[in-house]
Formats: structure tokens, sequence, C-alpha cells
């Protein structure tokens, strides 16, 4: 079961990233021609992914022999990773892009809707990045 989790995973990331950076750029082509928001699903689909994504991690999180409540899990650069580094950020990458699509929501009809879309799925995404244990990271993980 830990490997379809970690699989899962690990392949939905891809359509996190792919949502969130459409969302972005329709919500930026939308801003500037000052069309009233909502137009579209794109930043539902970006919000939806990411938090069926949460609930993925969340379930590994407590299963994963990557994840140790141990003494000496900070001085392991992968352990802390996982353990600290990767579940904070992404808890605050899903924060900012709940509170951005909230917001957007409460800006019907403006087209400032799409501005906030356009910022916080950014800062979101930006974090996200960072926090994605890339193969090149050395952390223990692939690509998929």
């Amino acid at each position: 079961m830990h490997s379809m989790l970690v699989h899962a995973h690990s392949g939905l990331r891809w359509l996190v990233l792919i949502f969130l950076i459409l969302a972005i750029v329709t919500a930026w082509g939308k801003w500037s021609k000052q069309t009233a928001y909502p137009d579209g699903k794109l930043p539902l689909l970006g919000f939806i992914f990411t938090h069926v994504q949460l609930l993925l991690g969340f379930i590994l999180y407590f299963i994963s022999p990557k994840v140790q409540f141990a003494s000496g899990v900070m001085k392991d650069s992968m352990l802390r990773f996982y353990t600290v580094e990767h579940i904070v950020l992404m808890l605050l990458a899903i924060a900012l892009i709940t509170v951005g699509y909230i917001k957007a929501k409460k800006q019907i009809p403006s087209p400032l809707g799409h501005r906030t879309i356009v910022r916080y799925y950014a800062i979101g995404l930006a974090l996200i990045l960072l926090s994605i244990p890339w193969p090149f990271r050395g952390l223990g993980a692939g690509w998929f």
C-alpha cells in the first residue's frame, strides 16, 4: 500500500503543477483583458488537485519510513527534509492557494479575482517547486 501511495503522490504532483500553471497563465491573460471573475474552471481544478495531493501527503507523512520523530532528525538532511521542510512548505503553499481561491470568489464579478488568483497561486506554486524532492536534490526521490 505504501508503494502505491508514493506513486500516486508522485504522479499527482504533475497534475498539480500543470493545473496551477494553467490557472496562473489564464488568470493573467483574463486579468489583463479585464474579464470578470470567475471565467473558467482552472483555478478550481488547481485548488482541488492540491487538496487531493494534501490528503495523500498526510497519509504518507504518518506511514513513510522517511519521516521520523526521533532525536537526531535535524542532523540528517534527507530525514529533515521529509519530516520538517517538505510538509511545512507544502502546507504553507496550499494555505496560500486556498486563501487565494476564497478571496477571488469574494471579488465576483470584478476582474480583480484574476489578479488574486495570479498572486496567491504563483507564490504557492513557487513554494511547491521549492519543496518537491526533485531527483537532482539527492533526497531519494524519482521523477514519478
